[in-house]
């Protein structure tokens, strides 16, 4: 009986107290692995709109625009291509810590202007809820030669440090030439 008495002692302090250490150990890395995940797909967003914004850029350039009027007989007329023009930053200011829902209703963020300016040229919307503020600039200094930049500028934590990405876009020969990526600056911010 005195055998069996000696057999059933529990944990000493010590084995308890590497439990508890091995045990926060693990906590403090699964906050730090849960925290990185979050800010990852915040940052998804704007890599995803950056990314649209340039492509639908290239595509805006690779529409031929003409004139409306009709030709004289034996007349021709080339086709021009242009450059969406830049668009308001939307919001207008960055959101810092949270998120900006874009009016969707007549005269909205993203479809103020003419056919060929900004975001309705673009033909980009944002519906949902957004944590980046989204620009579009472009320059076009003759019907061969120009540049773009799609970037989203972001403040996720709202310790002041901005996040932004970005992509450029050139008329090279009258062709559009991207980026072959986003351009990140401290895309954990």
């Amino acid at each position: 009986m005195i055998r069996k008495h000696r057999n059933a002692r529990g944990f000493t302090l010590v084995e308890l107290m590497i439990v508890v250490a091995i045990v926060g150990i693990l906590a403090a890395l699964a906050i730090f692995g849960v925290k990185k995940y979050v800010t990852n797909a915040k940052s998804a967003e704007a890599r995803n709109t950056v990314g649209q914004i340039s492509k639908n850029a290239a595509g805006a350039w690779a529409k031929e625009i003409m004139p409306g009027a009709v030709l004289g007989e034996g007349a021709v007329i080339a086709g021009a291509n242009q450059l969406c023009k830049t668009a308001e930053a939307v919001p207008t200011a960055v959101p810092k810590g949270q998120k900006y829902q874009s009016k969707t209703t007549a005269g909205d963020d993203f479809n103020k202007g003419s056919s060929d300016t900004g975001w309705v040229c673009l033909r980009f919307t944002m519906e949902g809820p957004q944590y980046y503020q989204y620009n579009y600039n472009s320059a076009m200094t003759d019907p061969k030669t120009g540049t773009f930049a799609a970037v989203a500028i972001g403040d996720l934590n709202g310790d002041g440090v901005e996040s932004n990405f970005a992509r450029e876009g050139e008329v090279r020969n009258g062709n559009i030439v991207l980026s072959p990526a986003i351009k990140e600056t401290n895309p954990d911010e």
